[in-house]
């Protein structure tokens, strides 16, 4: 692993932390509160690629694992993975992953359209394939009722994926080598 890999999972691991800082957005049609975090994720495999990107939400979840208050609201320590949130933070190191392995795979410039299916995909679908039968299991309902409770949060990921595909389309623009393994 070089440097420069080393930089990006610290600074992606980084940048997942400090989006916990934002307070987290209520809207008032679901009542389900939407924090930043998640975007993380998608703009880490978006930008870092998939190694790197992986990693830096590994790290992430290492971090909170040994007890660092880097979730949303302050949390952190092995008992989130054992809550009704874990299996979706147990998965965004793989939505990360498959975002950045989606976009290796593309030749040329990915447009806008592409570019939020692919961080749907890994971002929206891989986490919820992962943290919904999670929830399910955590907190004692039934796969519909844990399904059921998750598509309050859709609405806010699918802006969140709006957002970072305009920002990793105008990143990959100003730095076309970012995600490059020179």
């Amino acid at each position: 692993m070089s440097t420069k890999d080393i930089v990006y999972i610290a600074l992606f691991a980084a940048l997942t932390a400090a989006l916990g800082l934002f307070p987290p957005l209520s809207l008032p049609a679901i009542g389900v509160p939407i924090t930043a975090q998640t975007m993380g994720v998608m703009l880490a495999g978006a930008l870092a690629g998939a190694k790197r990107g992986g990693l830096a939400l590994l790290l992430f979840a290492v971090l909170v694992a040994i007890g660092l208050p880097l979730l949303a609201g302050g949390r952190g320590g092995f008992g989130i993975f054992l809550g009704p949130s874990g299996g979706f933070v147990l998965a965004w190191p793989l939505g990360a992953f498959v975002i950045g392995w989606l976009f290796e795979r593309h030749r040329g410039a990915v447009t806008l359209p592409l570019s939020m299916l692919y961080i749907a995909a890994g971002g929206v679908g891989v986490v919820y394939l992962i943290g919904i039968p999670w929830l399910s299991f955590a907190a004692g309902l039934s796969l519909p009722q844990a399904f059921a409770g998750s598509i309050g949060f859709v609405p806010g990921d699918l802006i969140k994926v709006v957002l970072a595909a305009l920002i990793a389309r105008g990143v990959r623009r100003a730095y076309p080598d970012l995600a490059s393994r020179r």
